[in-house]
C-alpha cells in the first residue's frame, strides 16, 4: 500500500512548513511500529511567490496554483500506472479542488482508492475567511463543503468542537462516521521547542496569532495600554523565523488568546510547552483543551463592543494571571500532559494505516 500525501504549501510562519518535513517521515514511522507494509510519498505543487491577503498567511490565487499543480501530479501517476488498488490519500488540508478529480479517476479507471481529508476551516464556520464571504453568497460554499464531505472517506477534525461546528454547518447527522476527530499529527512540537527552554523569561504577553478580524488583535493591543509595565507582543507584526519565534515564545510569561475562530490553537500549546501561561477564552475548541484556571469568560471578548463592556473585568483577571505568574504560582505540567494528546497523530495513523 502506498500512502499518498497532498500537504498544504509549506510556509515559514506556518506549521505548514514543519509538516512538509515532519508529517512523512511520522507516518512512515508509525507503519513501521505497526507492522504495515506501507511507503510514503508526499506530492508537493509549484509554490509561486507568496502574495498573502491582509490577515491570512495564503495567497489565495497563488494556494490554487499550488493545489493545481499537485492534482497534475497525481493525474500523472494515476496515467503511468503508480497508483493501486487499496492506496490512500491523505489531503491535508481538504478544501482542495483536486479531490473530485481523485475520485473520477479512482473510479473510471477501476483503482478504489480511499481519500482522507483533513479540515481546517471553511464557510461552515462564520468567523471563517469563507464563512465572512458566505455570508453574501452561502449557496455555493456549503454545496463545495457538502459534496467534500461525501467524496472523502473520512473527514478529520482536530477536536470535537470543530467538528461539531461543521455537521452544524453542512447538515451531517450526529452519528455519521465519515466525521472522525483524531487530534493533529504535531508530535514533533516537544522536541523542536527544547532547544529553546532554560531562558531568562520576561515580562512579555505573547499574542500567538495571525492578525486577522477574526483573532481580534485590537482588543490585544487596547489591553496593554492598562499594563505599562509589561511588554505586549503581536508575533506577526515581525517576519520572524521559525526559531526566532521558538526563542520569543521561551521568553515569554503568558500567551494571550481572544479568538473568534480557532481551529486547535497550535501557538498557545506552544506556549505552554516552552513555560507561558496560556490566558484563553471558554468557546471553541479551549473549552475541552484546557481546564477553568486557565480560562475567561467568553462574553468578555466576544465582540469588540463586549470587550469594552466588560473591560474591567478582563483587567482584573488578567491583572491576577501575571501576578502569579511572577510569584511562580503556576505549574503547566498537568495542562501540557491533557494537551499532548490533541497534539498527536497516533489515531490519524490509525486511520490512515487501516487496511
Amino acid at each position: 500500500m502506498t500512502i499518498w500525501i497532498l500537504p498544504i504549501e509549506g510556509h515559514e510562519q506556518r506549521y505548514t512548513g514543519q509538516w512538509l518535513h515532519h508529517l512523512p517521515v511520522q507516518l512512515a514511522q508509525a507503519a513501521a511500529a505497526r507492522g504495515v507494509p506501507a511507503s510514503v510519498i508526499q506530492i508537493e505543487g509549484e509554490m509561486p511567490p507568496p502574495v498573502p491577503l491582509a490577515g491570512a498567511f495564503l495567497d489565495f490565487a497563488g494556494t490554487n496554483i499550488f493545489k493545481s499543480t499537485q492534482i497534475a501530479e497525481v493525474a500523472r501517476r494515476f496515467q503511468r500506472g503508480e497508483v493501486m488498488p487499496g492506496d490512500t490519500f491523505l489531503i491535508t488540508d481538504a478544501w482542495h479542488p483536486g479531490v473530485h478529480q481523485i475520485r473520477y479517476m479512482s473510479a473510471l479507471l477501476h483503482i478504489p482508492v480511499r481519500l482522507i481529508g483533513l479540515l481546517h476551516a471553511g464557510h461552515y464556520d462564520p468567523n471563517d475567511f469563507l464563512g465572512r464571504i458566505a455570508l453574501q453568497d452561502a449557496g455555493w460554499a456549503k454545496a463545495m463543503e457538502r459534496a467534500l464531505f461525501e467524496a472523502y472517506d473520512f473527514s478529520v477534525f482536530a477536536t470535537q468542537a470543530h467538528a461539531e461546528l461543521f455537521r452544524a454547518g453542512v447538515g451531517v447527522a450526529a452519528d455519521d462516521q465519515r466525521v472522525a476527530v483524531c487530534g493533529w499529527p504535531m508530535e514533533y512540537l516537544t522536541a523542536e521547542l527544547q532547544p529553546h527552554l532554560g531562558q531568562p523569561k520576561e515580562n512579555i504577553v505573547l499574542f500567538p496569532h495571525r492578525l486577522a478580524p477574526e483573532k481580534q488583535p485590537k482588543i490585544f493591543k487596547d489591553l496593554a495600554g492598562s499594563f505599562p509595565e509589561w511588554r505586549f507582543v503581536a508575533c506577526q507584526e515581525t517576519a520572524l523565523t521559525k526559531r526566532e519565534y521558538h526563542d520569543l515564545l521561551a521568553r515569554s510569561r503568558v500567551v494571550f488568546s481572544c479568538s473568534l475562530q480557532e481551529t486547535l490553537g497550535i501557538g498557545c500549546y506552544e506556549g505552554v510547552l516552552a513555560g507561558a501561561v496560556p490566558v484563553v477564552p471558554d468557546r471553541l475548541s479551549y473549552r475541552e483543551m484546557y481546564t477553568e484556571e486557565f480560562r475567561y469568560p467568553a462574553e468578555w471578548t466576544a465582540s469588540g463592543e463586549a470587550y469594552l463592556r466588560h473591560k474591567p473585568a478582563l483587567v482584573a483577571h488578567l491583572s491576577a494571571v501575571l501576578d502569579r505568574v511572577v510569584s511562580g504560582g503556576y505549574s503547566l505540567t498537568a495542562c501540557e500532559q491533557q494537551l499532548s494528546s490533541f497534539f498527536s497523530g497516533a489515531d490519524l495513523y490509525d486511520r490512515v494505516l487501516a487496511s
